[in-house]
């Protein structure tokens, strides 16, 4: 019997900088094995499916299928350099019987290996594949810093950003550097019979939300060469951005609403996994070799420390970040949901300009600038008394760059559920109308939106 590797592609989908993919090509090349390469259309990453939330709107939104869609087929073609396929499955990969009668009836399978995501359904998946014993496993690879490099657990974390930040800075941990894809067509599986399994069987396929139509007014036009799925465009980004003086006015810029240069724009990519935090620390770091350091290069480190931070809280805290209560250590009663109040933010119906262009770019678009998705968050929470858990849903829904770990942080941050130590719905409000004047002054961005 040949032996097997499996490599599982979650939200990792790249070549480049992806050391859970190192080491099963390192695997499969030391114990004379067959690397096959597979992802999953599970409802967690946009199922191929139909899928609903409770409250009764589609999960995965039109518009983070389409970019799931384009980071695939990009992936796709970097694997073919290597004579590589892609195994494009419908449905948790512990839910592949007949995959699994075949594989393991021709195969002796040694391991399947994936990067470890510390969130409730993505562990369960894991687990699932444990139940059938399935050797199954996970290497953490989604923040700058790897937990090894720490001298505390993730038990002392602290919970405070800001103490987390200091912590981080005064003990110079060192940042993951990226790697270089390690397969070789020497080890990839060739197995024509496999096609019969894929949920996506033309390697080819075009594009089957194409139907779309792009909106000029994006703020991330993803239609758009520059700015579609996939490692390709994701690092011909980085170096552009790199490449202009766009770092060194980051701070000053970040909280404009409108407009594709006023931040980095990287989050889709780092969202799918299509570009890595250490790949855009290294460019940071070279541009402020050569450049200089400023205010606002290192804000940008910054800001992806608060990824690495929701990242690591979730390795704290799991299942906890997604009870009703959160954190809190006492009760709190969430209040029911209301469809009127739910469609008249969702539609854009509030009466409130700021709010109602914010929401309309979201749906129409995919996106939303940092500052707007905390304005509209805020309003929901405190104007209209929602439901936190049905934001971090809608968010998860519509959000080109959605992102497990950050959307629960942030929307738990928010509602004084996590670790904000004001409590719940302690005053992290914004007020729409001094935002309104703060950041729309000229009412430029309502206006585009129709919303005066």
């Amino acid at each position: 019997m040949k032996k097997l590797i499996i490599y599982w592609f979650r939200n990792d989908l790249r070549l480049e900088d992806n050391p859970a993919l190192n080491h099963a090509c390192a695997l499969a090349e030391k114990i004379g094995a067959e690397l096959l390469t597979v992802f999953c259309h599970s409802a967690a990453y946009g199922a191929l499916r139909s899928t609903s939330t409770k409250w009764g709107f589609a999960r995965i939104s039109a518009h983070r299928q389409q970019f799931l869609r384009d980071c695939l087929l990009d992936l796709r073609h970097q694997l073919q350099r290597y004579e590589c396929d892609l195994l494009e499955l419908d449905g948790d990969l512990s839910a592949q019987t007949d995959l699994w009668t075949y594989l393991l009836q021709r195969y002796a399978l040694e391991a399947i290996i994936c990067e470890e995501i510390a969130a409730p359904e993505e562990i369960a998946q894991v687990d699932s594949l444990r139940v059938l014993h399935l050797p199954v496993h996970t290497m953490w690879q989604s923040t700058m810093y790897a937990p090894a490099a720490f001298d505390f657990t993730s038990a002392q974390m602290p919970d405070q950003f800001t103490t987390f930040r200091h912590k981080i800075e005064k003990g110079a941990y060192a940042i993951r550097q990226p790697v270089s894809c390690a397969i070789s067509k020497t080890f990839v599986l060739h197995d024509s019979n496999l096609q019969k399994f894929a949920a996506i069987p033309d390697a080819n396929l075009v594009d089957y939300l194409s139907y779309l139509i792009g909106d000029e007014r994006s703020s991330f036009p993803y239609w758009m060469t520059e700015f579609r799925g996939g490692s390709q465009a994701a690092l011909q980004h980085l170096s552009h951005y790199f490449s202009t003086d766009l770092a060194h006015h980051y701070k000053q810029t970040r909280n404009q609403l409108h407009g594709t240069r006023f931040s980095t724009k990287f989050s889709p990519w780092l969202a799918s996994g299509a570009l890595s935090a250490p790949q855009i620390v290294a460019a940071l770091r070279q541009f402020e070799d050569e450049h200089g350091k400023s205010d606002s290069s290192y804000w940008i480190w910054f800001e992806l420390l608060w990824r690495d931070y929701f990242r690591f809280l979730h390795v704290k805290y799991a299942v906890q970040l997604y009870r009703a209560n959160g954190l809190s250590k006492t009760p709190v009663t969430l209040p029911e949901f209301n469809p009127q109040q739910f469609q008249a933010w969702t539609q854009s119906q509030t009466g409130e300009p700021l709010i109602d262009a914010a929401m309309r770019e979201l749906i129409v678009t995919g996106y939303l600038s940092n500052r707007l998705r905390q304005q509209v968050l805020s309003y929901w929470l405190h104007e209209l008394s929602g439901d936190w858990r049905v934001a971090a849903a809608w968010f998860e829904s519509q959000l080109l760059d959605y992102d497990v770990y950050s959307n629960q942080g942030n929307c738990l941050y928010l509602a004084g559920l996590g670790t904000d130590p004001r409590g719940y719905l302690g005053g992290r409000w914004f007020d729409p109308q001094k935002q309104a004047k703060q950041h729309d002054p000229d009412g430029s961005y309502r206006r585009l939106w129709n919303a005066l």
